[in-house]
């Protein structure tokens, strides 16, 4: 596995509280991106900590009507878990993203791209069917890989390369209409591994979609969170 960290990836971890480096891409008048560049310190830490601790497992999923192994690696967590979030720095990276973004993120999600093979395919997070314009935050550790955006009715994509400990905040209806991915690279790519903070039960809204409808219909925009 090739890997080179960067140049400020080690000492101790923590997170930019005050979002220096933070800018904002309006992708359509309801849907945002924010992106953080370093916001995680010790971010090459963090990457071995994570890839040496966690649960990680390679779950078989359907494609082109075959069950195949995916092509990456996961682990869970959720508030419900027995035990706290595997690093310290991660439980204050989550309560510092839940003061910016007024909304409880109650599971972190991670995913190990090992290399240039190890993808995701284009989607949409699937509880964004029963949840409002949900706030999805990415941190990025190891390697640097374009993540990848595009509207769902079609349209000219978006890339945003991101690691090192790079901050990447999806929110408004970016969920519902837009879609993301992580391609597969023909160039030889260091390991990634994204640390995903959702909101799963806070956010929960029953008739979702209905609601969503009825403000495309309107015409309004939501206003995001700053």
């Amino acid at each position: 596995m090739f890997w080179q960290g960067s140049l400020f990836g080690t000492g101790a971890p923590d997170v930019d509280a005050q979002f220096t480096t933070w800018r904002r891409t309006d992708l359509d008048e309801c849907s945002w991106v924010d992106v953080a560049r370093g916001w995680l310190s010790g971010a090459d830490d963090v990457f071995e900590a994570l890839t040496a601790t966690l649960p990680w497992r390679q779950r078989t999923v359907t494609m082109y009507d075959r069950r195949v192994p995916e092509p990456r690696l996961t682990a869970w967590w959720t508030e419900l878990s027995s035990s706290g979030a595997p690093l310290p720095v991660l439980a204050r990276a989550r309560a510092v993203l839940s003061r910016r973004y007024d909304c409880h993120f109650d599971s972190i999600g991670y995913n190990w791209y090992r290399c240039g093979d190890d993808s995701v395919a284009w989607h949409g997070d699937r509880f964004a069917k029963e949840v409002v314009d949900p706030t999805v935050a990415i941190v990025s550790v190891g390697a640097a890989r374009p993540l990848r955006l595009r509207p769902r009715i079609g349209g000219r994509s978006l890339s945003f390369d991101v690691g090192y400990g790079d901050l990447l905040v999806m929110g408004g209806a970016c969920q519902h209409e837009w879609q993301h991915c992580i391609p597969k690279l023909s160039r030889p790519v260091g390991p990634r591994i994204s640390v995903t903070f959702r909101s799963d039960a806070a956010n929960y809204r029953p008739g979702a979609r209905d609601t969503r409808q009825a403000r495309n219909q309107r015409g309004a925009s939501v206003s995001p969170r700053q």
